[in-house]
């Protein structure tokens, strides 16, 4: 039985906790997304695209797998005269899929989690946030030639490399829209690309290197009830139109016209609220775009910004946990890079949600309280095994995942009672050091 096929099997199986895992892994979601960006299969092969989704989603589930094994070990190819195949028909079958399916996979599965999951709200607002990361590609010369690398006057780094900006649920850790493409491009223009695909009614933090009027005017203009929040700009220009009370005004700060030639729909200033606040001896200064004091209180935001970090553990989760500290991605082309991140994401957003149905079975419990190291290397077993279950015990097995879930719980979070610092990264060889010479040596 196909992976597909038993997952498909989880439609005759809707027990409250796990009742939208069939819609997300639904087979016909895939042919719908190769529908619509004009990827059809013209003669019958046995890596058929709907079913190569899978494995660039194993790719990231299956890290220390070459990408045949991976192919193989979903039980994803057809029935032939040789029951595995080559390496190369793996690679001419990315090929084929290309970037936009598994892109158009990853949207449209999100939408379905984040509608089926439920994630609390501050002041009728979901939490999300916006942040950047950089990924390495294989030296190769369509990659060298595609994606630029960053140095010195002096040194440039090894590896081609892609910037990426992601906007995730705080809570679920879902990663709700992403952006990337070469390394040259600035982490404020490919924010903008995510503005129209930004929910209503949220709030999205950003970190102070996001400080860009004309975009933050856009993200507040475009849809309903888009907020953010970011720390004011160091030297920022402002003038205060009301004092609320201590530490809280009403601000009005002015655009630059370079600002106002790259954002067209940018205005000469713009409102914004202003808090000011001392944490641990340090002052603290917040921008909102939420201005009215009355429906979101002053004491909560800049405590509310501390959240911005659960983005950062999400980017650990990928890098460190789901593709084991390996921070090259396997792809020698442009293209097949695109695809890979892509299923990256898609695979992190698998287990997250998994992860999310497991918390939500336990009271008072959020899906950030998971361990995702934990549960991760318990869950992508579980997949593995999936395909040799019979249809029958499916919903034992779902029932077993959910049932363990109090033994992936962390314990509470400590406070840092150290300063962050970029430390060294050990070495697996002892460092030869220099001998000094003695007095005699030198005579």
């Amino acid at each position: 039985m196909l992976l597909s096929q038993a997952l498909d099997t989880l439609h005759s199986f809707s027990p409250d906790n796990l009742s939208t895992l069939s819609e997300l892994l639904d087979p016909k979601l895939i042919e719908e997304c190769l529908q619509d960006t004009g990827t059809v299969t013209l003669r019958k092969r046995r890596l058929p695209m709907e079913l190569m989704v899978w494995s660039v989603v194993g790719m990231a589930l299956f890290r220390n797998s070459p990408m045949s094994q991976v192919v193989n070990q979903l039980d994803i190819v057809l029935p032939g005269k040789r029951p595995f195949v080559a390496p190369s028909a793996v690679v001419q079958a990315r090929q084929r899929l290309g970037v936009e399916p598994v892109k158009a996979v990853f949207e449209k599965t999100q939408a379905l989690w984040r509608d089926k999951t439920p994630s609390p709200h501050w002041n009728g607002l979901t939490l999300l946030g916006v942040d950047g990361v950089v990924w390495r590609t294989p030296d190769t010369p369509e990659n060298s030639q595609a994606f630029a690398r960053t140095g010195t006057k002096t040194t440039t780094s090894d590896y081609p490399q892609l910037r990426m900006v992601c906007q995730m649920e705080l809570t679920s850790h879902l990663v709700v829209s992403s952006a990337f493409d070469c390394i040259s491009n600035s982490e404020v223009t490919l924010t903008a690309e995510l503005i129209d695909k930004t929910p209503d009614h949220s709030l999205t933090i950003f970190d102070k290197g996001f400080y860009a009027l004309g975009l933050l005017h856009r993200w507040q203009k475009t849809g309903e009830e888009r907020h953010w929040m970011i720390p004011l700009k160091k030297g920022a220009r402002y003038e205060v139109l009301r004092k609320i009370s201590s530490g809280h005004e009403l601000v009005e700060l002015p655009i630059s016209p370079q600002a106002r030639t790259k954002w067209s729909d940018a205005p000469a200033t713009m409102t914004a609220r202003l808090i000011t606040k001392m944490v641990n001896g340090k002052r603290v200064q917040i921008l909102t775009s939420m201005t009215d004091p009355k429906r979101y209180p002053a004491a909560d935001i800049v405590d509310l910004y501390a959240h911005r970090w659960e983005i950062e553990l999400g980017y650990r989760e990928m890098k460190q946990h789901l593709l084991h500290s390996q921070l090259t991605v396997r792809s020698k082309k442009p293209d097949t890079v695109k695809q890979e991140l892509w299923g990256v994401l898609l695979a992190y957003n698998l287990l997250r949600f998994l992860m999310g149905q497991m918390a939500y079975s336990l009271k008072g419990v959020e899906p950030y309280q998971i361990s995702f190291k934990g549960a991760a290397i318990y869950l992508i077993s579980q997949l593995q095994m999936l395909p040799m279950v019979s249809p029958g015990n499916i919903p034992r097995v779902i029932g077993q995942i959910i049932g363990i879930a109090a033994a992936f719980v962390l314990p509470i979070r400590r406070e840092r009672h150290y300063p962050r610092a970029v430390k060294r990264r050990p070495q697996k060889y002892a460092v030869r050091r220099p001998r000094k010479k003695n007095a005699s040596q030198l005579n």
